[in-house]
């Protein structure tokens, strides 16, 4: 499993903060994020910016990018943040089934959107993500030996 797409809806937020943590924690892999209602070229939230920061983990080069067939079609994995997404993603590129999961698969939660609603809940999804990133980390890791 060489590339992992990482979706959320605005690709500012959840995703930019995803894809640096498994960035860090899978050197070799090809990892992309994207959203599935971004604005093209849109920097992440200072409040994702400042909490991967205070990680050693930079998104001030991020910018946000929309969703599309060759993304999902290059992935391996392609991992969101709630069941609405995945629904979505599956009915748009029915291709995909089977290699769309939630990040948070593992303890059947959905990482709720912190996008306007302050640091704390900037920190609860960032937590939900640090777990669903480092469970998925280790099963690619297993896997790409």
């Amino acid at each position: 499993m060489r590339n992992v797409l990482v979706v959320c809806l605005g690709n500012i937020c959840r995703s930019p903060m995803a894809q640096g943590l498994f960035q860090s924690a899978l050197p070799d892999a090809r990892i992309d994020s994207a959203g599935l209602v971004a604005r093209e070229g849109q920097p992440a939230d200072p409040i994702a910016c400042e909490l991967m920061g205070e990680r050693g983990i930079s998104l001030q080069t991020h910018q946000a990018r929309q969703l599309n067939s060759q993304m999902c079609q290059n992935a391996d994995l392609i991992l969101v943040m709630d069941r609405e997404q995945r629904r979505a993603i599956e009915e748009r590129y029915q291709f995909a089934i089977g290699k769309v999961f939630r990040l948070c698969e593992f303890s059947d939660q959905d990482v709720l959107d912190p996008y306007r609603a302050g640091r704390e809940a900037f920190q609860r999804s960032l937590s939900l993500i640090e777990d669903g990133a480092q469970q998925w980390a280790q099963r690619i890791s297993r896997v790409s030996r």
